[in-house]
């Protein structure tokens, strides 16, 4: 890395000036001659048949053009392979007004297209749909008796677990239970669809996978190789554009029959009409010696699911993983309801299973008279024991060490109710975060100009992570150029192959393929320089270079420079496309980022109101490209972490089989008036086998423990022990509550 290189530099976004000066387009805001707007009309209930529909009085409106149902919608594939995509469940994809089923309510059933929206929606009102309503299940603890295994089996159980637990010295057994939750990004999913004369789309989507939508709309209406998706810009979406959302087809169907441009925008209430968060109840029994050694542990996650899929996230995996215990049974299982199939939400799995794993761990520390800090440096685990590898890095300890001196730990008194202000309770928790350090194979094309212009392009997305500007920074760092004669492109199906972005892999898998794909730059600018007569580089390989300052030279004599401009003055445009993937060397390891979370919270003795006055949060992630970008996704997640423990929940009506909160009144997330002070502790970890960037990514893991150290914390200041998120004033003080 040279001395003036921007990696690891705390950079603004280079994006930022279209962002807030009002430019940067997104989905819903893309401007076509002659656009339609349609508005979605959904179910009532929540399983049965439709017995008619009557769209007459929505058609009959003077510019109304069309009311699609599935009796009038152009020709869809018939079989399930076709919805499959990149991030489908087990199952039968849900496919969006393909017969008159209900499987959920909320379901879309029509989708009536008028010349404004105002009028799209006024109309869908006056759509009369006639049910033949079935009994439903919506309560997962009521249909417990038809859970059935996970079709993704977790780890094998290792150990003699159930002797080893009843033999314990110190054992408990406790149950967690977390609720659905929806994603709420800030933009509603749109889909402006553009239909060209000679049949071909071009796409606005909100998406987390361009090239995934592509192939999704190419598969689904037979339309192979008539399909782009431009997405330049996302406005948030935690994992909800990770599958194509339904308003994409109906845009579409709309598009094909009329053959005219369509835009399908979701209402915020429709956000509630598809993947989220699942309802889940965790159980775990853990054993461990008197002086702390855990010696067994199970885990078994109940999780809700659709009728047509099995929804599957990695829940219990962690806690075989995370500390040093020699026997281990880890179980999932699903129950399917009438309702839609859950979706990869910020840490999928993480979030809820490490929550359990971390307040059962601080429930041991008290069973103990143990600090909750000294437990787990006594299970510290050096290896992933699922897999039986090593790490490839893990400063876990440098993480709680850091974070509990910053926060003041040691100050804390161990005894719940011991430490207030006035009637204020004073409480302290900590909980460890995990995450996989994911890298999926993905491609780049980077394409330099005589005037020294560097423009680098793949098929990703910046779903408000930063991806613009730390691509840009690799990029550059790559070239040895100045960040402003960078630009990096994406958001275009028809750029160079890339995954879906989410996982926190982007920055490992696409940030690769930038380096790879300026790599074939260094051969080719390498190999131009060579053909010049009494060549300075002649015999040299690229390893030989680097490139600094818009000049190439030899690392062994640094004299021996040309000016890249001098190169391309002859060659012209120089391009080259690469692709990367998962090293061997990372086979033999396990790649993993992790966090301390360090919370204070003040609770209320007379009203039982929690407030988190304090949050600290030690992250070792590897390689931090921008810590600015980084820091920020750091905040989200904690922010995010604290709605998860005391606001967040959506609440169903289990006798209509309808969500109740599918508005933002309702479905309380945090304000700025919920959240103090949050810092944020980079932890130096240095990784040469994750990936050649050494980075790990952080838009999951900031989020990942959060909720167990609240929940600690509001045990500390209380001695109350609540196992129910989210964790509101009447779970708090009932009594209280009551008066």
């Amino acid at each position: 890395m040279t001395v003036n290189s921007p990696l690891g530099k705390p950079l603004s976004r280079v994006d930022g000036p279209l962002k807030v000066t009002g430019q940067a387009r997104y989905a819903g805001e893309f401007q076509i001659p002659g656009l339609l707007y349609g508005s979605v009309v959904n179910s009532t209930i929540a399983r049965g048949r439709i017995r008619s529909i009557d769209t007459s009085a929505a058609e009959a409106l003077p510019g109304v053009v069309l009311a699609l149902t599935h009796l009038n919608r152009p020709p869809i594939a018939s079989y399930d392979d076709p919805y499959e995509d990149d991030d489908a469940a087990d199952g039968s994809p849900f496919r969006p007004l393909f017969n008159d089923r209900i499987l959920y309510s909320g379901q879309p059933i029509s989708l009536v297209v008028a010349e404004d929206l105002e009028l799209a929606r006024y109309a869908g009102s006056l759509v009369q749909v006639e049910y033949e309503i079935e009994a439903h299940s919506t309560d997962l603890h009521a249909a417990l008796d038809r859970m059935h295994p996970a079709p993704a089996e977790p780890p094998p159980a290792r150990g003699d677990v159930d002797s080893v637990l009843d033999a314990a010295e110190h054992g408990l057994t406790l149950e967690y239970t977390t609720p659905v939750e929806h994603h709420n990004p800030m933009e509603p999913h749109a889909s402006t669809v553009h239909y060209h004369p000679d049949g071909t789309l071009e796409i606005h989507d909100k998406t987390q996978g361009i090239q995934n939508c592509m192939r999704y709309v190419e598969d689904v209406f037979g339309m192979k190789d008539r399909v782009r998706i431009v997405t330049p810009f996302v406005g948030g979406a935690f994992g909800s554009g990770l599958r194509p959302q339904y308003q994409l087809p109906l845009a579409v169907m709309a598009a094909l029959k009329l053959k005219q441009s369509v835009r399908v925008t979701l209402k915020r209430q429709q956000m509630f009409t598809f993947g989220y968060r699942p309802r889940t109840i965790q159980r775990i029994a853990i054993g461990a010696s008197g002086d702390g050694q855990l010696q067994a542990l199970t885990h078994q996650a109940i999780g809700q699911t659709s009728s047509f899929e099995d929804f599957t996230e990695h829940e219990v995996e962690w806690s075989g993983m995370l500390y040093t215990c020699p026997n281990v049974r880890l179980d999932y299982q699903l129950v399917p309801l009438d309702v839609y199939t859950p979706l990869d939400m910020r840490a999928p799995g993480a979030a809820i299973g490490v929550y359990a794993l971390e307040c059962a761990m601080d429930e041991m520390a008290c069973a103990l008279n143990m600090d909750p800090i000294e437990l787990r440096l006594k299970n510290y685990s050096e290896r992933n024991a699922n897999q039986d590898k090593p790490y490839s890095s893990k400063a876990l300890r440098e993480c709680y060490a850091q974070g509990a001196e910053r926060f003041g730990w040691s100050r804390r008194s161990p005894t719940p109710r011991s430490m207030r202000e006035g009637n204020q309770l004073i409480g302290w928790g900590m909980a460890t975060g995990v995450w996989e350090a994911l890298q999926m194979p993905a491609s780049a094309k980077a394409c330099l100009a005589p005037d020294g212009k560097l423009i680098v392009s793949s098929a990703t997305a910046d779903i408000g992570t930063g991806t613009y500007t730390v691509m840009t920074q690799i990029a550059a760092e790559a070239m040895g150029l100045p960040m402003e004669q960078v630009e990096f492109r994406l958001g275009d199906s028809d750029m160079a192959q890339a995954p879906l972005s989410g996982g926190s892999a982007t920055v490992s898998s696409v940030g690769s393929a930038v380096q790879q794909a300026c790599a074939g730059l260094h051969e080719k600018l390498l190999d131009a320089a060579q053909q010049s007569p009494g060549s300075p580089f002649a015999g040299a390989q690229p390893d030989d270079l680097e490139f600094v300052e818009g000049c190439m030279r030899l690392k062994t004599e640094p004299a021996h420079s040309v000016n890249l401009h001098d190169i391309l003055a002859s060659t012209g445009d120089l391009e080259a496309e690469a692709s990367a993937g998962p090293g061997e060397k990372r086979e033999n390891y396990a790649c993993s980022t992790h966090s301390a979370v360090f919370i204070e919270v003040m609770v209320d003795e007379d009203l039982g109101t929690v407030k988190v006055t304090r949050a600290v949060s030690a992250i070792a992630a590897g390689r931090v490209v921008n810590p600015k970008t980084a820091g920020n996704q750091i905040v989200g997640g904690v922010v995010w972490g604290i709605g998860q423990a005391l606001h967040e929940e959506t609440q169903i009506d289990h006798q209509l089989g309808r969500y109740m909160n599918h508005n933002f009144a309702e479905y309380h997330i945090p304000v700025n008036a919920d959240i103090g002070d949050v810092d944020v502790i980079f932890v130096e970890e240095h990784d040469e086998i994750v990936n050649a960037l050494g980075s790990k990514g952080v838009g999951e893991i900031g989020i990942v423990g959060v909720a167990a150290a609240v929940a600690n914390a509001i045990y500390h200041a209380t001695g109350k022990r609540v196992r129910e998120l989210p964790i509101t004033l009447d779970k708090v003080f009932p009594d209280a509550a009551r008066d």
